[in-house]
C-alpha cells in the first residue's frame, strides 16, 4: 500500500509539473480578458471538465492504442521522455514550448468565441506531455486498481489548476512575472528529471546489459 502511494503521488506531481497551471496564469488571463467574471468562471470550469475527461480517456486507452500500433512500453517511454526534455527545457527559460501550442493555434484562439476546449483545455494544458505521462503509467501499471490511483491524481491535478486559475487575477498580481517564472523553472527541472528517469528506464528494457 504504502508502495502505491507513492506511485500515485509521483504520478500526481509529475502531472502537475506538465500541467504547470501557474505558469499558464498569463495565458488564461490573456485569453479571457474580454470575458465578464461569470463567463471567466464558466470558461474555468469547462476547460478543467475537459482536462479531466481527455486524460481520463487517454488513461483508459493508452495502452490499447500502443497495442494497436505495436509500440512497446519501452519505446514510448523513451520518445516520451524526449519530448518531455523539450518541452522541460523551454520551461527552465521561462517559455512555453512549441510543443504546446504553436503560432497557427495562436493565432486562431484570437478569433474562436469558446476558448475553453481549444486552445485551453487542448493543447495547452492537457498537452502532448500530460498526454505521454498517461500513457506511460497506464501501459506500465495497467491493473484496475493502479487506474482508479492515476485517476484521482488526474482529478486532484484538474482541482488545482481550477482552483489556481479561479484566483487568476489575485495570484498573478501576488506573484507577478519573475514568480511566474521561478515557479515555472522548477516544474520545468521536475519535467526534466522525470523524463530522463522515463527515458532511462526504456532504455533499461531494451539493452538489458544496461541493468548491470
Amino acid at each position: 500500500m504504502a508502495l502505491d502511494t507513492a506511485l500515485y503521488l509521483q504520478f500526481f506531481i509529475g502531472l502537475i509539473a506538465i500541467l504547470n497551471p501557474f505558469g499558464l496564469l498569463p495565458v488564461f488571463i490573456g485569453l479571457t480578458s474580454h470575458q465578464s467574471q461569470i463567463e471567466r468562471a464558466q470558461t474555468n470550469a469547462t476547460a478543467m471538465i475537459t482536462v479531466f475527461l481527455t486524460l481520463i480517456i487517454v488513461l483508459l486507452v493508452g495502452q490499447a492504442l500502443l497495442k494497436m500500433f505495436g509500440i512497446s512500453i519501452a519505446s514510448f517511454r523513451i520518445a516520451g521522455g524526449g519530448m518531455l526534455i523539450l518541452i522541460a527545457l523551454s520551461m527552465l527559460k521561462g517559455q512555453m514550448s512549441d510543443v504546446r501550442r504553436n503560432e497557427d493555434e495562436v493565432n486562431e484562439s484570437v478569433t474562436r468565441e469558446s476558448i475553453a476546449v481549444v486552445p485551453l483545455a487542448i493543447p495547452l494544458i492537457a498537452g502532448p506531455g500530460a498526454m505521454t505521462t498517461a500513457i506511460v503509467y497506464s501501459a506500465e501499471y495497467p491493473k484496475w486498481q493502479h487506474l482508479v490511483g492515476f485517476g484521482c491524481g488526474i482529478a486532484a491535478a484538474a482541482l488545482i489548476c481550477w482552483l489556481v486559475f479561479r484566483a487568476a487575477p489575485l495570484l498573478s498580481n501576488f506573484l507577478g512575472h519573475t514568480g511566474i517564472n521561478i515557479i515555472t523553472r522548477i516544474m520545468g527541472l521536475i519535467m526534466m528529471a522525470m523524463a530522463v528517469e522515463f527515458m532511462s528506464q526504456g532504455l533499461k528494457d531494451i539493452f538489458p546489459v544496461l541493468q548491470s
